[in-house]
């Protein structure tokens, strides 16, 4: 299975973003009324991601700096170096670089656009329902159907 099957099947088209500007609390708002655990930085409306901010590196920020970090810019706390995949990654790759890299949330991008986000959570039930029809196929080729 590709990521670009899982964009497609998921219930919610499109990324949210924050800009680079904002507030980690506004950040941490969005993130909680929308139930995600991150947002994809982009000042110019969605169209390029310059970072991603996670659930974690507020929390991470919050145990090291206190409360004051809820006032700071998103761009002081976000990742940078951003990893990225494309529609057309599989559904192992994008997994394996999401374990190796530890994080859970990767931003699609085609030729230099921002197109979707996917998640560890759509990758792994992308994968349970493949194995499911592969489960249905072969019981009916046994059972001759």
């Amino acid at each position: 299975m590709l990521v670009q099957q899982i964009l497609k099947s998921k219930a919610k088209p499109g990324v949210l973003t924050i800009t680079s500007a904002a507030t980690v609390a506004e950040a941490a708002r969005i993130l909680a009324a929308n139930r995600i655990g991150s947002l994809v930085v982009s000042d110019d409306d969605g169209k390029t991601a310059i970072g991603i901010l996670s659930e974690r590196d507020i929390v991470r920020e919050l145990a090291q700096v206190g409360v004051v970090c809820m006032e700071k810019p998103v761009s002081e706390y976000m990742t940078r170096k951003l990893v990225t995949c494309t529609g057309d990654t599989t559904v192992q790759e994008l997994l394996t670089q999401m374990t190796e890299g530890r994080f859970r949330h990767m931003p699609v991008v085609e030729e230099g656009q921002l197109v979707g986000l996917v998640t560890q959570g759509d990758a792994v039930k992308a994968q349970l329902s493949e194995l499911t029809m592969e489960k249905r196929a072969l019981e009916g080729m046994i059972m001759g159907h």
